[in-house]
Order: structure tokens, then C-alpha cells, then sequence
């Protein structure tokens, strides 16, 4: 072998030995997966919500885990794990149903609530929406809860206005545009894209800590990986390898420019328009949970939140310590720093 040869042996074995340091535990004594293909319920898969996800899959953080994921719209049940919001782990609770969230995605909401000024040009309080037509994308929703939070500060009862179900983006966009609704509650793209066109006036902002913590008084987490409980205890290694991937597409996002979003989010999920999407993306960046931990109030504030929107939910009959674990995501918190997922 000449000497060129050899260089680039010693430079590839070198290589590979940096992919395996930055991988950090994923590569390092793996206990034995007890299941290695997975199905992940998540509907809405390429909503911001999902990023961390999406991430995650993309830059192969699941398959150095041993992992081989299947998303789908899959039926309520029928799945290993789900890609959803915590809260649904206490509504699930409350029908007798067990299920544990087991790393977040999301630590707020990232729903926003804006008022026409087409409809409403002198707005002054949420009295004035009394009587008023505001959109959310369907009832019981994310976004119908918020704009049900945003109501209540003002004493004012879901009753007191006309919830319209408009879906998300285009129809959403053309019911505001079109004057029917004097208010919306949405998630992005839409919020960005209606208030570059000057035609809203943000009230309500949950893609901030600081405008969840005014509206909810507290932490609100939200997107998150969740699974039965059974499945978690008796799929515990499996259950990390997940939580590991997706703390490390977490990390990569707390440092990722543009260029890298760009590079890798699925170009069908930029809708066409690359500077809207980064736009959005830095309004809800803070959103983003920076390392897969249920902050310590923010099952209570969950709960709170949800047995006011829906009284079939009894906050005295919930077990909060079984809707949740940290276990995982402790485990690797430190484990990745913020650029050590591109090599």
C-alpha cells in the first residue's frame, strides 16, 4: 500500500471513531433493544409541533439507536408509541387508560391568537369578541383550547362566541382574508404569514415562555412522545433508544441556522416558501424544548388548564406521576452537545 493509501485509512478509521464520540451513548455498550421496529401514530407529521421528529428521522438519529419507525394516522390504540401532546395522557387517564409521556418535544403550545383588523379595526378588549366569529382549526383542538384560555380572562365562556373550524393553513388563511372570521387561533405558518401581512394583531402568544407563562401561569408542555404505560415498562431499552435520538435532534435545534433547517427538513414541508418557514420556525424557536424534560409545575398546569376546558376531567381523580417520566431523558441530557449531531 503507497503512502496515499495509507493516509486515507488511518484518515477514514479516524473518521469514524469522531462519528462515534459525537453519537455519544448510542454507540457505546447499547443494551439489547427488546423491539426494534416501531409503529408511531402522529397526524399533522409535518407541523412544527413534530420538528424535533422530523429532525431526528432525517439526520438518522433513530437508526444509529437500532430503531426502524413506521408513521402513520394509525387507529387509537393500535399503535407502539404516539406523537402527540401530553395533556392527552391525562385525558386518556380519565377513561381508565393508562399512557406515559416519556420525553417532550415541546414546552408550550406554539398557538397563537390574533384579531382581524379587517373585522374588528377597533378592537380595544376581549369583550369586544363577545358575539364574534373565531376561527380554530376543529373543536376540542389545541387551538380551540387556547383561544378558550384567552376567553376566560376575560370571564367570557366558549359560549359567548361562534367557534368557526377551519382547518389549518389555506383555509384558515382564506377565512381570515375574506373577512369571516374577527379572530383566529392557529399554529404555524399561519400566524406568521397573516401578521407579515399586516392582518392581525397578536392578543395571545404561546409560542413565547414568556406568553404562556400570561396566559397560564405556568409552564404549559406539550408535543411529546407518549406510549401505553405497559409498553413503556416492559420496552424500557427501547423507550431510551427513542428518548436518546430524540434528545439529540433537540440539541441539534438549539444551535441549527438556517442553512441547516433548510438542508434538512423535507422540502415538501416548506410549503413553497423557504423564508416563511424560517420565519415561523424563530417565532416559535423558544417553544422547542431543549432537552426532553417535563419541567417540574408543568403537570399541574396541564391539568389545571384541561379541567377547566372539559368538566368530564376531575383534576382530584388524575395521577400526575403516572402520566409522565424523566427517567429517560435525564439519562441523557448531558449526553450531546448543541453541534455534536453533524459530523
Amino acid at each position: 500500500m503507497d503512502a496515499t493509501g495509507f493516509n486515507r485509512r488511518i484518515f477514514s478509521k479516524a473518521a469514524l471513531a469522531v462519528a462515534a464520540l459525537a453519537a455519544g451513548p448510542s454507540l457505546q455498550a447499547q443494551p439489547r433493544l427488546e423491539k426494534t421496529r416501531l409503529s408511531v401514530a402522529v397526524t399533522g407529521r409535518s407541523a412544527f409541533h413534530f420538528l424535533p421528529l422530523t429532525i431526528a428521522e432525517q439526520l438518522g438519529y433513530f437508526k444509529v439507536q437500532g430503531l426502524e419507525l413506521e408513521f402513520g394516522d394509525f387507529a387509537p390504540g393500535s399503535a407502539d408509541v404516539v406523537a402527540g401532546f401530553y395533556e392527552q395522557t391525562i385525558s386518556l387517564q380519565s377513561r381508565g387508560q393508562s399512557y406515559q409521556c416519556f420525553v417532550l418535544q415541546g414546552r408550550s403550545p406554539a398557538i397563537a391568537m390574533g384579531i382581524s383588523h379587517k373585522t374588528l379595526p377597533h378592537y380595544r378588549s376581549l369583550l369586544d369578541l363577545r358575539g364574534k366569529n373565531i376561527g380554530i382549526s376543529a373543536p376540542g383542538s389545541l387551538s380551540h383550547r387556547v383561544a378558550s384560555a384567552v376567553l376566560k380572562r376575560a370571564d367570557l365562556k366558549d359560549e359567548d362566541v361562534n367557534f368557526v373550524s377551519v382547518g389549518r393553513a389555506g383555509g384558515a388563511l382564506t377565512a381570515l382574508h375574506s373577512g369571516q372570521l374577527d379572530a383566529i387561533a392557529s399554529s404555524e405558518p399561519v400566524m406568521t404569514t397573516l401578521e407579515q401581512k399586516g392582518e392581525i394583531r397578536i392578543i395571545a402568544d404561546t409560542r413565547t415562555l414568556r406568553g404562556t407563562l400570561d396566559l397560564y401561569g405556568g409552564p404549559m408542555p406539550s408535543a411529546c412522545l407518549y406510549a401505553a404505560t405497559e409498553f413503556v415498562e416492559k420496552h424500557r431499552n427501547t423507550v431510551q433508544a427513542l428518548t436518546t435520538a430524540l434528545v439529540h435532534s433537540l440539541k441539534w435545534l438549539q444551535t441549527a441556522g438556517p442553512g441547516d433547517i433548510i438542508k434538512t427538513v423535507p422540502e415538501a414541508y416548506l410549503l413553497g416558501d423557504r423564508a416563511l418557514y424560517l420565519a415561523a420556525f424563530n417565532k416559535l424557536r423558544e417553544s422547542i424544548s431543549p432537552d426532553g424534560l417535563m419541567p417540574d409545575e408543568g403537570p399541574q398546569t396541564v391539568m389545571k388548564a384541561l379541567a377547566s376546558f372539559d368538566a368530564s376531567i376531575k383534576s382530584e381523580k388524575i395521577q400526575l406521576a403516572r402520566t409522565y417520566s424523566n427517567d429517560f431523558a435525564k439519562k441523557v441530557k448531558d449526553s450531546f452537545t448543541a453541534r455534536s449531531s453533524i459530523f
